[in-house]
């Protein structure tokens, strides 16, 4: 996958926060994503253990969502866990395993957030930056925002508002079943990211994006094949 050379990563706790300020206005929101165009949809996550990161990459077919490829890197962690800044820690983790992918890839699900950042630039925004395909956050919690809460029956949303801005929707991806919350990364309209993540959610709460990718994150950290499911 084709990755830009956006900025170093060697940077302090303080200087990263500058940093988010700076390529916050950057990220752009839009244009629509056509789903019928889309042919293959990829997750990343990263498991860690004491100070060693695990990053897999996992692409599907879209919309049949069958695994093509899988990747994975593993190294020391280089930053420090800090709220808000999980992109420092977890970045030069993720673009290694992105670097050896030969699919093409027409959009990347990150479990995090993207615009629903108090500095407007989650793990999916900055990591978008880095590409040129379209990135989407779909998070488990939510960081920063007030919402109400969506319906009960799945494709149901409320909005995420900060400061009187819409920031991301607050998405029922299965009946009854706590919410998520998506977000744009980057190159994406909020609608297209919503649809994506839906059309991405089958019998579970989680895009299978996601769920290929942690899967995958937990086998290599075990020093498994993170392309091998166990039997």
């Amino acid at each position: 996958m084709k990755i830009s050379g956006l900025h170093t990563l060697d940077l302090s706790p303080g200087e990263a926060r500058r940093l988010q300020g700076e390529l916050a206005p950057r990220v752009v929101e839009g244009p629509t994503l056509e789903l019928s165009q889309v042919r293959c949809v990829a997750g990343a996550d990263v498991s860690t253990q004491g100070e060693r990161g695990y990053a897999t990459v996992v692409v599907l077919s879209f919309p049949e969502l069958e695994v093509v490829e899988v990747r994975g890197h593993e190294a020391p962690l280089s930053f420090p866990y800090v709220p808000g800044l999980l992109a420092f820690r977890e970045i030069p983790l993720v673009l290694a395993a992105l670097r050896e992918v030969e699919s093409e890839v027409d959009a990347l699900i990150l479990d995090a957030h993207g615009l629903a950042h108090p500095r407007g630039m989650g793990l999916a925004s900055h990591l978008g930056l880095f590409l040129d395909v379209p990135t989407v956050g779909c998070a488990k919690t939510r960081l920063v925002g007030k919402h109400e809460e969506p319906g009960p029956e799945k494709g149901s949303t409320a909005e995420l508002i900060n400061r009187g801005k819409v920031i991301g929707k607050v998405v029922r991806t299965r009946k009854n079943v706590s919410p998520v919350y998506v977000s744009v990364g980057n190159r994406i309209d909020l609608g297209s990211a919503v649809d994506l993540v839906l059309a991405c959610c089958t019998r579970y709460r989680l895009p299978e994006t996601t769920r290929e990718a942690h899967n995958a994150a937990n086998r290599l950290r075990r020093g498994e094949e993170p392309g091998v499911r166990s039997r």
